[in-house]
């Protein structure tokens, strides 16, 4: 039976965890948003947002482990931790602002004009066309949807998890390494599981959200979202 101060620690570590996702726009917005845009299945989504949550947690679980090997200071750490923070929203902010460019010519290349032609027998038709190049355009997109998941991971563990910190140097300065594991476990599982049910439970609810007349600006949408949700947590510090 565990100990009331291991289970204190525990049900502080899930909580703590939970709270941290739900009040951090940026844990599950870009995942929202993206599968959105890229028409991203639900399994891919959430193995996109599995492995961005391992990145977040798992980076800071190192910088802890180097910290305590290292004897490095609780201030010292989340210091260390702020400054990533930062990094990470303007990380978050450059990626949103390319997105929502790279977006926004994309609806202007894909919108359709009408020509009338007409023909010697008199016949008048009408033919529509875009100025978007299929064929210039479909490796550029291939290209920016196989580094997305990839800029969205790197962004992720820059990230960091500052309340996560103090709740693992305590196990560890008393040399409890069950405690010290059950803790990491419990705010990370918290953390991930919460990532993952806010985005699966908003995409289920954007299905009944009737999008066709903004489909052709989803990108850019998205984009805009990403860098606000960036900004929100620079300055906010949401």
């Amino acid at each position: 039976m565990l100990e009331q101060e291991t289970l204190i620690l525990l049900v502080s570590a899930s909580s703590i965890g939970v709270l941290h996702t739900l009040f951090g726009p940026d844990h599950y917005i870009p995942f929202i948003v993206l599968a959105s845009a890229r028409k991203w299945s639900v399994w891919q989504t959430m193995i996109i947002t599995l492995l961005c949550g391992i990145g977040h947690v798992g980076s800071s679980i190192i910088i802890g482990i180097i910290g305590i090997l290292l004897g490095i200071t609780l201030e010292d750490i989340l210091s260390i931790e702020s400054s990533r923070g930062s990094l990470a929203a303007w990380m978050l902010i450059a990626f949103g602002l390319l997105y929502f460019l790279w977006g926004l010519r994309k609806a202007i290349n894909q919108k359709k004009h009408s020509h009338l032609h007409q023909h010697e027998d008199g016949t008048v038709h009408c033919h529509n066309h875009s100025h978007q190049s299929n064929h210039l355009h479909i490796h550029k997109s291939k290209t920016f949807k196989e580094l997305t998941p990839w800029i969205l991971f790197t962004i992720f563990v820059f990230g960091p998890c500052e309340p996560f910190i103090p709740l693992f140097l305590y196990p560890a300065s008393k040399n409890n390494l069950s405690d010290l594991i059950l803790v990491t476990f419990s705010f990370t599982s918290a953390t991930i599981l919460t990532m993952i049910l806010i985005v699966a439970g908003s995409l289920w609810g954007f299905k009944f959200i009737p999008v066709l007349k903004l489909d052709r600006y989803m990108h850019s949408i998205a984009g805009g979202t990403i860098m606000i949700c960036g900004f929100c947590i620079k300055f906010l510090g949401l």
